[in-house]
């Protein structure tokens, strides 16, 4: 799945292997060998194409079909360990903060 997805996102960008290669600090041979899956990227290698792709390293390795990077919910729309909400149900907790806060200050 690697060699498919690296050729894809390079092609997509309008790169060749040697263009690609200069990008990462890697030779145009690794680009090919890592193309038609002869070699296979240390980590370093893997996060700096994921980072020029602006794609995921796991969408690289063809753990998920979905390209962009995981992107991190603002600390207001975490509950719980990542449990994310709705922005309606952030309003709505807002407002009963605000309410809390209201009647808690009251003597």
């Amino acid at each position: 799945m690697f060699p498919e997805r690296l050729r894809y996102l390079r092609k997509k960008h309008g790169l060749t292997m040697k263009e690609l290669g200069r990008k990462i600090n890697v030779a145009e041979s690794t680009i090919s060998g890592y193309e038609n899956g002869n070699r296979k990227p240390d980590m370093d290698t893997l996060v700096k194409m994921a980072e020029y792709f602006n794609s995921s390293t796991d969408y690289l390795l063809g753990r998920t079909d979905e390209p962009a990077p995981y992107q991190k919910q603002p600390p207001e729309k975490q509950l719980l360990y990542s449990e994310t909400v709705t922005d309606e149900e952030v309003e709505f907790l807002r407002e009963s903060l605000a309410v809390f806060r209201k009647y808690r200050e009251k003597p």
